[in-house]
């Protein structure tokens, strides 16, 4: 793997950063952006997402970023169950839907990937706990 010196070299940051791209997209359309309670949470998860991973690689600790890395995932994981919102209130059409649930399950699944590694990589003594 190739050495990350700073968050935005990260996949799964790249990746939450374009959900959040997308769900502030498909946030803007008239009938989504006039719910603003539900618009302004979905798009908070969306950033925490990106926010958790920066917040985790800043701390200089493998167990600190492990731990935002958990919280970046659990927000991912809320970003879907809240699409579900949005297609069921037909803010979203399905394809939209699919689409967004797409990049956040990527997104999901390249963070799950980053925790297993920096724990084996921990477990090794290949990085500082």
């Amino acid at each position: 793997m190739a050495r990350i010196e700073r968050f935005e070299d990260i996949e799964a940051w790249q990746s939450a950063r374009e959900l959040t791209r997308m769900v502030y997209e498909a946030s803007r359309l008239e009938q989504f952006a006039k719910d603003h309670r539900f618009c302004s949470q979905i798009q908070a998860a969306a950033v925490s997402v990106m926010s958790n991973i920066a917040e985790g690689f800043e701390s200089q600790s493998n167990k600190m970023f492990i731990t935002c890395l958990y919280r970046a995932k659990a927000s991912a994981g809320e970003v879907r169950s809240q699409l579900y919102v949005a297609l069921d209130q037909e803010y979203i059409i399905p394809p939209e839907f699919e689409t967004l649930y797409a990049q956040a399950t990527k997104t999901s699944k390249q963070i799950a990937g980053f925790i297993r590694y920096l724990q084996r990589a921990t477990r090794q003594g290949f990085a500082e706990e």
